[in-house]
């Protein structure tokens, strides 16, 4: 098939860059053509409360790779709309996930002459999201002839608000990772000792990710607990000064390490490689791009019941689930947590590699595109 894959990649950062980027190599790789079709700015500068979204370290840069969407920039859209048209590609596929891209991605949907577009459904609107944005999703994703999402508990959500639109849905897989540091030097690098056991919380951080929530628990797990709590990511709003009054107020500090800012590619690494655990202790949320990411890495996962995250994290096999919002349970699943039940864990997460494979991550894609180019 000749296919258009629009949305963000080299040389941005974040979640969406990344999948978005694999999604191109891993079409390639099943002998599609394809055109990756970027943009030339990925937020407006207000939107986005952290430092610059651009980390050239982010994501492989695609040979090939047409620098053209500029969805801030209303005057230059009819001639992009005109030049992804001229490709000439059996179908569209592009990322919706956040309100500030509708409204390019309604107009583009909006031309007469386009192929069929698939959009790959990160969220179903913003998290947190009010009447108008959930509106700017609708005109986006009403508009398209199939949605793909990373959560079967979301399929049932999107065939509702879009009847008679195929809808499928496969995890996020994991991620293709470069030879990973040494797990001592890795800790020793961080400053942790031998008995330290390390649970590490990785991302952009947002009141809906209960980084709060994993503080409280910390704070119950008894003094002589091994566990250290690691929370490395950018901060969104205010969120930043929130954790370092709860770290001072519950008097943490020789249990819980702040690490507010965004982290590097090659930090990312060191710090997977150091982690006995990663925790996503969300409150809500449709899935993570982090978890595929631990299991990469052969690090279990601690997480709550919210969204696809049990679709991926397999209670007692790869990893633990628990209640969302629920300091005491995360508190109680980390003490239960030995080294006996950390092995066993991660024998589990080696098998989960063979399930969330990229290459049948793009073959399920590649099917809900093929029935829609044979609709009539």
């Amino acid at each position: 098939m000749r296919l258009a894959v629009l949305g963000p990649g080299y040389p941005f950062r974040g979640g969406i860059a990344r999948t978005t980027t694999d999604l191109v190599l891993a079409l390639c790789e099943r002998g599609h053509e394809v055109h990756f079709v970027t943009p030339r700015h990925q937020y407006p500068r207000w939107f986005y409360p952290g430092g610059d979204d651009r980390d050239p370290d982010a994501c492989r840069r695609v040979d090939g790779a047409v620098r053209l969407l500029d969805p801030l920039r209303p005057f230059a859209w009819a001639d992009a709309r005109r030049r992804i048209v001229a490709l000439g590609e059996d179908a569209w596929l592009f990322p919706y996930w956040t309100w500030p891209w509708a409204p390019w991605w309604r107009f583009l949907l909006g031309c007469p002459d386009r192929p069929p577009a698939i959009a790959v459904v990160h969220n179903p609107a913003d998290h947190d999201a009010g009447a108008l944005r959930r509106l700017a999703a609708r005109l986006v994703l009403g508009r398209c002839e199939a949605l793909f999402t990373h959560a079967a508990s979301l399929t049932d959500e999107l065939r509702r608000t879009y009847p008679g639109v195929r809808v499928a849905s496969f995890p996020l897989p994991l991620p293709e990772v470069p030879k990973v540091p040494g797990r001592e030097a890795s800790r020793t690098a961080l400053g942790f000792s031998d008995g330290d056991r390390i649970a590490l919380f990785l991302g952009l951080i947002r009141p809906y990710k209960g980084v709060d929530v994993l503080l409280d628990a910390a704070f119950r797990l008894p003094r002589e607990s091994p566990w250290r709590v690691l929370v490395a990511g950018e901060p969104w709003g205010a969120e930043g000064s929130r954790l370092r009054r709860m770290v001072n107020e519950l008097q943490l500090a020789d249990r819980v390490r702040l690490d507010l800012r965004w982290i590097p590619e090659a930090e990312v690494a060191r710090l997977l490689a150091a982690a006995d655990l990663v925790v996503l202790p969300y409150r809500s949320g449709s899935q993570s791009a982090v978890a595929p990411l631990a299991f990469a890495h052969r690090v279990p996962v601690l997480c709550t019941r919210v969204g696809g995250l049990e679709e991926i994290v397999e209670d007692g096999v790869n990893g633990v689930v628990v209640g969302a919002g629920s300091a005491a349970a995360l508190a109680g699943a980390l003490g239960r947590l030995d080294d006996g039940a950390l092995g066993r864990l991660r024998a589990g997460v080696e098998a989960t590699s063979a399930r969330l494979g990229r290459d049948r991550y793009a073959q399920a894609l590649e099917q809900l595109v093929a029935t829609v180019i044979e609709a009539p």
